[in-house]
């Protein structure tokens, strides 16, 4: 597991180039809109991070996502001056595509179960290092920066409410309040119709949902599922889970962009949806990047 340490040496190596976003009141809890970051979502963190630490880059970074990681790692290896080869699923929607090209990546679109075979081959194909979404420590502590912001800016915090799915940003974000708050409850939320890790937790084990299932949700970047390492800090961490339905992930999008003039996507607005529920609390906004026509139809229902 991850330590306070590699949290805190992340931060020193990601603060010249993320938004260190500010948090916001919102009805009876805060906002951390990690929307407002450069590429529009928290994985900017964890990908400038890892691609910092890389040993061995002069081959390029190969990275799989159904979207903001993408980005994340598109923008980092654009600032670092080496190519990035990005494996996308067919069902990401077509803004975050378009945003990763944009950023100079060349992407590759697959089936939504070959994500991670493709993306090896890449690395095999041409030496290139892999940076994966959520499944590495680098990566981990670099989303564990927000935890500490957190705590920073609002000492007295009794709940943070964090979106879960492949589980890195939980699983920093629990490492830095537990080491330094522990008393302060750390909540996944989950969409319930990707609601494995609310599952895993029940059962005590981890429980593997049908990737067919978990993408029924609009949350399209809570469509993953954790690893071994991010279940080890989510089952040690995590306090409860919140699920929530996609009408609720829907009003809670229209009452962001209402009520804090935030636009999210499905995925940035689950933990909002959840702390309407829990009464309180920090929600981190994971990300804003939006197919325009949905957020249309969502504002209009």
């Amino acid at each position: 597991m991850i330590s306070l340490d590699d949290i805190r040496s992340a931060a020193a190596v990601i603060a010249p180039h993320v938004v260190r976003t500010p948090l916001l009141q919102f009805g009876p809890g805060w906002l951390k809109p990690e929307n407002l970051q450069p590429i529009g979502a928290f994985k900017l963190r964890g990908a400038l991070n890892a691609l910092a630490r890389l040993e061995n880059r002069a081959n390029g970074v190969v990275a799989y996502s159904s979207g903001n990681h993408a980005q994340a790692v598109a923008f980092a290896a654009r600032l670092h001056g080496v190519p990035a080869a990005i494996v996308m699923p067919s069902n990401t929607p077509a803004v975050k595509i378009e945003a990763t090209k944009a950023l100079g990546a060349e992407v590759f679109i697959v089936g939504i179960t070959e994500r991670v075979e493709r993306a090896e081959a890449l690395v095999a194909e041409r030496g290139a290092a892999l940076i994966p979404p959520f499944d590495h420590p680098d990566v981990i502590a670099g989303q564990g920066t927000i935890g500490l912001e957190i705590l920073e800016d609002l000492p007295e915090v009794d709940a943070v409410v964090v979106p879960m799915s492949g589980g890195g940003l939980i699983s920093g974000v629990a490492t830095a309040i537990k080491a330094l708050k522990p008393d302060v409850r750390v909540i996944g939320a989950e969409p319930a119709l990707a609601a494995d890790i609310a599952d895993s937790l029940r059962q005590g084990e981890l429980i593997r949902w049908d990737p067919v299932d978990r993408a029924q949700t609009a949350a399209d970047a809570l469509r993953d599922e954790p690893s071994a390492l991010t279940w080890e800090h989510i089952s040690k961490l995590v306090d409860d889970v919140i699920t929530v339905t996609e009408d609720e992930i829907f009003a809670a999008m229209a009452g962001l962009v209402r009520g804090a003039r935030l636009i999210t996507e499905p995925s940035g607005a689950v933990a909002v949806a959840a702390q309407t529920k829990l009464g309180g609390g920090v929600a981190v906004v994971s990300g804003g990047n939006v197919d325009p026509a949905l957020l249309v139809r969502v504002l209009r229902a």
